[in-house]
């Protein structure tokens, strides 16, 4: 059944994935069909943003009231709803009501699913978790890509994805009573690793309240920042300061893309050896490593290293972080602290790059390196900082727990 459950728990992130990239492949032929401005592609993005961080937050309540497999199977009927309301809508204001529950109902199944994972399965299994998001992510552009070639035919892609999730949302429906049924034995199960704090009969506190939530909702923050200031303002910058062709430009992001998918593919191996706390740092290093390349005075081809290598770093990062919430913070907080921190990570991926893009109005695109490197260097001091707390908090239950 284990099996079973984590199969279709892959299968979910890549229909989570697939919605993820659609609006931006199709955005060019949407907007003459539907006579929009073109930043209008940002305010749809923010919409849906905004429905994942409310879900997010209230992701913990939720789950703890109706259970994993309910609350996925309502997501994904809201997520597979809203699809076939974009395929029809008729008007730009019909995309922005649809964009709503797309956004709550993908901001829940994130959130159950990761909190599922990170509680019952082994740290390899996140990794590769984010990487089938990642699939799905390359998929809906290419399920896109046909339906290019005429202004309204964008409306048959999106409702092929909509019969993705429709699919998915018969086979939870289906399966809805195994997940009832192994819900008794998953609230006996041990956690996959013990925890640092002990919370047994503790009521749950409040994440904002837990001691070491605020450093790790930091981390979260910064982490998706950078990985969203990347993928928006990479290309721009090689483009204006490295003076690279666009269309090269294009394809090195793809490339900073492809270093995280591969990168946490190869971390789901990686971790049957080095702890989550190592891996972790081990990514920040090697993304601020990645990071310095852009700053320095080199070829371009050191601009292109640069981008994989900063992928590559981040790659294990997030997964990384998402499976030691139960251990850093006990089981009883882990589904709300699961739901903040993505709520955090989202706020990150939607604020920080339209910040920076401010700043660089401002001054020039050239800060955009430094920009990444204080990032990643913030949220490596965040992460060191809730390390060394938690250590402490290990070292004073172990001293208080030794007899007289």
């Amino acid at each position: 059944m284990a099996t079973f459950f984590l199969v279709l728990i892959y299968l979910a992130f890549i229909s989570l994935g697939l919605p993820d990239s659609l609006l931006g492949a199709a955005w060019p032929v949407m907007q003459k069909d539907l006579k929009a401005p073109m930043e209008m592609a940002g305010f749809l993005f923010m919409s849906i943003a905004a429905g994942t961080i409310v879900s997010s937050l209230a992701s913990g309540a939720v789950l703890k009231r109706f259970g994993t497999g309910k609350v996925t199977l309502v997501s994904c009927i809201m997520t597979a709803t809203a699809l076939v309301g974009m395929a029809f809508a008729p008007s730009l204001s019909w995309l922005w009501i649809f964009a709503i529950p797309l956004g709550l109902g993908g901001g829940a199944v994130d959130a159950g699913l990761n909190h599922y994972v990170a509680a019952h399965y082994k740290a390899h299994h996140m990794s590769w978790l984010h990487c089938f998001w990642g699939v799905g992510a390359m998929l809906g552009p290419l399920i896109m890509a046909p339906y290019m070639s005429e202004e309204t035919l964008w409306r048959q892609g999106y409702f092929i994805v909509a019969c993705v999730q429709l699919v998915l949302v018969v086979i939870l429906f289906l399966t809805l009573p195994l997940w009832e049924r192994a819900a008794a034995n998953r609230a006996q199960a041990p956690l996959i690793e013990a925890p640092l704090i002990e919370t047994e009969g503790v009521h749950p506190s409040h994440p904002l309240q837990i001691k070491g939530g605020r450093l790790a909702l930091a981390s979260f923050l910064l982490y998706c920042g950078v990985e969203a200031m990347i993928g928006l303002w990479g290309s721009s910058f090689v483009v204006h300061v490295k003076e690279v062709p666009a269309a090269v430009a294009a394809q090195w992001i793809s490339f900073y893309y492809a270093g995280i998918t591969v990168g946490r593919f190869i971390t789901g191996f990686v971790t049957f050896t080095i702890k989550n706390q190592s891996l972790i740092r081990l990514g920040q290093w090697i993304a601020l490593f990645g990071a310095c390349l852009l700053i320095l005075p080199l070829p371009p081809f050191f601009s292109l290293a640069g981008l994989i290598i900063a992928g590559l770093g981040l790659a294990p990062i997030y997964p990384c972080m998402l499976h030691e919430t139960p251990r850093r913070f006990g089981r009883e907080n882990a589904p709300s602290m699961i739901g903040y921190q993505m709520a955090f990570a989202y706020t990150g991926s939607t604020c920080l790059p339209p910040l920076f893009g401010f700043l660089a109005s401002q001054t020039s695109i050239a800060i955009f390196p430094w920009a990444i490197v204080l990032s990643a260097a913030g949220m490596l001091f965040f992460t060191e900082k809730l390390n060394a707390l938690l250590k402490g908090k290990h070292a004073l239950l172990e001293k208080n727990s030794r007899p007289l």
